[in-house]
Order: structure tokens, then sequence, then C-alpha cells
């Protein structure tokens, strides 16, 4: 299987659509919203960068009287951002009949609180499924189709193919919308929406029944050949062997793009959909996995196909580093912003909140963080408790203070981010006429190769999370924001000075925008490079030669 050129395809830019003055006088310019520029991205809530240090709840917390186990857990873990569901089947459970209880009852809690809110479409598919869909939907194959599979079997997943379906999604996501607009259009508590949920379907390539035959042997729609740059005919003939995988996906990104555009049309928030992993380097057989969803391989299709959609983002539950790694490289593209909107909430994913936020992620929200006593081990951690969530919390209380201002800065200026490898080997990062090394196996105190002082294993070594960021400031100046490593800076040309100097190191924070230094790092704190704890630290390093 092969994935669509990259190079193929117009560059896209997430500016929101103009849709002109929306609801109580307010220009769209203030709606939430994502920029692009230079490459770089900014999810713009209130005017300004905003990063989500987000937590996702349990599936079946959708409800008020869970909502007294989901808000401890919020403020346990220092999140400025809830995602949580929405499900049809809650919203709209006798067709035309719609009840929006729940969903003013979670505005009402989430500002008590002062959480935003990113509120996910739980409807046609959730994880391929309609389990989310009202009975008079998901039990009436007549009217809204499931997919057939090769062999004539049919399966749980709709098909994206009818527009029986697609018109009741769209309704119903009308509503919410409208809702929103309506009662929070003026507060912003919701400041993005999912549409869907893991779409796509498991055992089966896409649909075989009768209409989709027809389909499939008709001419590739002149909307994705002219978006690919490619040449006409038919599925077969212009994308042999992924023929299959390629036209569902086409399929279901605009059955998705046109639910996300009606509720556009009510209410300009950003949108975006979410994906179920293929593998992100080897070829894998679509039967493997969610065939249709937005996996990195059909990338361009969504993007062509599905407009509305402001981001596609990746449910990550890859636990080894490389994986994790080699996933987040592709999702993050000059078309589409890096967002975790969902990843495994045992103690060693924590470490990536350093790749994504130093990357120019845009937001982070492990998966289960609520308190009703599920765990989705062995996805994520075995117990749901204070103690799992502290090596997410002590990132986030620690960060939470200037999530703003990197929001800011990394959306001007250049960012790097490493998360702490699986055999806690050193990484180097090239930062212009610098280098910094980042490792994992040393005291703060010297060096593990000097043979005159006593050594013992660094504590480093055990510490499942741990990880830096760097952003440039300046010619010879960063932010770096680490734990639980050591970071070393030399020139890229050690031959153009006589040695390296910290000219001066700064622990502090920002007030309104400004640097404010706490205390500066000397002697010890700098004498063998930068040493982070496992308590999170913010400094400002300036650089020079002598």
């Amino acid at each position: 299987m092969g994935s669509i050129r990259p190079w193929a395809v117009p560059i896209v830019l997430l500016l929101s659509s103009s849709l002109g003055a929306c609801g109580r006088g307010r220009p769209d310019t203030e709606w939430p919203r994502f920029v692009e520029r230079n490459g770089r991205h900014a999810l713009i809530v209130d005017g300004a960068p905003f990063l989500i240090l987000g937590a996702q709840a349990n599936n079946s917390s959708n409800y008020p009287s869970a909502l007294d186990d989901v808000w401890p857990a919020i403020e346990r873990l220092h999140a400025n951002t809830l995602e949580i569901p929405v499900a049809w089947e809650q919203l709209e459970p006798a067709e035309g009949q719609f009840d929006f209880a729940y969903v003013d009852e979670l505005l009402r809690q989430a500002r008590a609180h002062d959480i935003r809110l990113v509120l996910l479409w739980f409807a046609t598919w959730k994880n391929t499924a309609p389990h989310y869909a009202p009975s008079w939907v998901k039990l009436d194959n007549a009217r809204f189709p499931r997919i057939i599979g090769k062999d004539g079997r049919i399966h749980d997943a709709l098909s994206p193919l009818f527009q029986e379906t697609l018109d009741a999604d769209r309704r119903a996501f009308r509503e919410l919308m409208r809702h929103l607009r309506a009662v929070d259009g003026d507060r912003r508590t919701v400041i993005m929406v999912q549409v869907e949920n893991e779409p796509g379907v498991y055992g089966s390539v896409r649909d075989y029944s009768p209409t989709a035959e027809a389909l499939f042997a008709g001419a590739v729609p002149d909307a994705l050949t002219a978006a690919l740059g490619g040449r006409s005919g038919t599925w077969t003939g212009v994308f042999g062997e992924d023929a299959d995988e390629f036209f569902h996906a086409w399929h279901v990104a605009r059955f998705i793009g046109q639910v996300a555009a009606d509720g556009r049309e009510e209410y300009p928030l950003p949108m975006y959909a979410n994906a179920a992993l293929r593998d992100p380097v080897r070829d894998q057989d679509p039967m493997s996995y969610a065939s249709g969803g937005p996996t990195w391989n059909v990338i361009e299709i969504y993007k062509a196909a599905a407009p509305a959609l402001a981001v596609l983002a990746p449910d990550m539950y890859a636990r080894d580093h490389a994986t994790a790694v080699a996933h987040f490289a592709r999702y993050n593209r000059k078309d589409n912003p890096l967002l975790i909107v969902e990843i495994g909430n045992d103690a060693e994913f924590a470490r990536f909140f350093f790749h994504v936020f130093g990357n120019n992620g845009v937001g982070f929200s492990p998966f289960g963080m609520d308190f009703t006593g599920y765990a989705n081990f062995p996805l994520g951690a075995r117990e749901v408790n204070p103690q799992a969530l502290e090596p997410f919390a002590v990132l986030f209380e620690a960060f939470a203070p200037v999530a703003r201002d990197w929001a800011r800065i990394s959306f001007e200026h250049p960012t790097w981010g490493v998360a702490k490898p699986d055999d806690n080997a050193m990484q180097t990062v090239a930062l212009g006429r610098w280098t910094a090394t980042v490792r994992y196996d040393q005291w703060e105190f010297g060096r593990s190769e000097w043979t005159w002082l006593p050594q013992e294993p660094s504590p480093l070594l055990d510490r499942e999370s741990g990880g830096a960021m760097i952003a440039e400031l300046g010619e010879d100046e960063y932010l770096v924001f680490a734990q639980n490593a050591r970071i070393e800076f030399a020139l890229q040309d050690s031959a153009a000075a006589n040695g390296v100097i910290f000219d001066r190191v700064e622990e502090g924070h920002f007030t309104a925008g400004e640097w404010v230094m706490d205390r500066v790092w000397n002697g010890d704190q700098t004498d063998y490079g930068l040493n982070f704890t496992a308590r999170p630290r913010l400094l400002r390093v300036t650089l020079a030669t002598y």
C-alpha cells in the first residue's frame, strides 16, 4: 500500500473561513480559529495563541451524573481544557426532538471551573461504529444502510454512501452548533469540536454494496483529481492496489466534511477529525486498521474532501519512543497543526509532552482522565487515581503559567523538543550556530566519565518522564523548559571560538507577556550543563563565547 505524494497537493493555509459578522455583532475574527505562518501554527482563542493543556474524559462520562467524577481529575491535572463527548443519542433520542439539557449543564459547570471545552460529536461513527447514534438510526438498516463486506457480510459500521444517513447526522449537528452559538457564542467556553470519532471500518477495506460498486466503477471525482494533480480515470486505474482504501477514505471524508461544513455555517468554531492510526513507517494491510479514517497515507484525500476540517489529529497509544515520534511527524505538517487530542494516560506517555509542544504542537490531552473507576489498560494506566495523574500533573502545573507565552513564542520563533528515548540515549538538537545535547544519565553534579569520583547510576535512568523544549528568543538567547535531563550547549563549529560560556541563566516566569527573573543560576547549577530534576523549570539562557 502506498501513500499519496505530499508534494502534489496545494498548500492549504489553516485560516478560518471568512463568514462575515457572527452573532451579537461579534466579528468572526473573535471566534477561535487556527492560523498558519511560515510553517508554524497557532490556535487563536480570545485573540491570542492558546495551547490546549487538555484531558479527555472516558467515553461514558458524558452525563451530568458523571461530571462529579470528572472535575476533580481535571483540577488535579491542572488542565485548561476538557474534551468530552456529546452523543447523538442523547441529543436527539427521538427523530426531530432535541434535548440540550446535558450540553447546558456541561457549559454551566465548565464555566464554574474556569475550564474550556472541546466537544466530541459521537454520531454516525465512534471508533467506526454507530453505537452512539440514536436507536431510530442504528437499528434501521433499511433507512441507514451498513457497510457490506466483500464476502457479503453486513458490518457494524454505517456506510458513508447514503444520503439519508448524511442528512440525519447533518441536521442533528446543525442543531447542536446553532444551540451552542446561542448559549455560548458570547462566552466561547467551547473552543473546538471533533466531528465523529475514529471513523472508517475494521474488517473490510470499504463498502462493497451494489451502491458502492456502481460508484467504484465510475471515475475518480474531479475535485480529488484536481487536488492531487493526477490524471483522471477510474479508481483502480488511478490508484491501483490502493483504490479500495482511497475510495473509502474519500467518501468518509466527504461525509464528515459536509457535517462539519453545515455545523460551521451555524457557528464557525474550528473542527477536526481524529484518527485510529496505521503503522507510521511500514506498509500495513488496511484490513488491520480502520480503513477510510484519516490515517497518514490519506491525509491529502481528507484535505481535498473535507476543507471544513481545520485539523486531522492522531490518537496516540504507541508506548515506544520511535513509533510515537514517527506518528507525530506524519501529522505535523505545513497544512496540518500537530494536535494530540488523545494519548495514553500511563506514566511513560507524559514524556511526549516535550516533543509535542517543543515542535509547535497546539494541544496535548491524555485520555480517560476522570475518577469514574474505568481504566483502559493496556492502552493506558492500570488504574486512574490522583497518583496516576501525577506524571502529567507536574508538567501541566509548571507549564500552565507560561502556556500562553509559549504559544505566542512558538508561533513567532523556531522551537525544538525532545522526549526521553526508551534507551536513555543522548539527543542532539541543531539550533542554528549552536547545538543542544540532552542527556538522561547524569547526576546534577559532575560528569559520569570522571573516574576519580565514585559513581552510581543516575536516578534519571529509571524515571519514565523526561525531556526538553527549547525556543529561540533571539541571537544566542533561548527559552528552555525541561525535566529529568541535563542540557549542554556547544557551537556547531567548534573552531569558531576558544570556548563556550553561559553569559546568563535566569529562572523566571512571564507576567503580562514580559519576562520576570526569579533567580540566576550559576556555579554548581551551570558548571556541568543545565540540570533539570523531577521538578520542571523554565530558564532564559544567554550563550556566549570567549
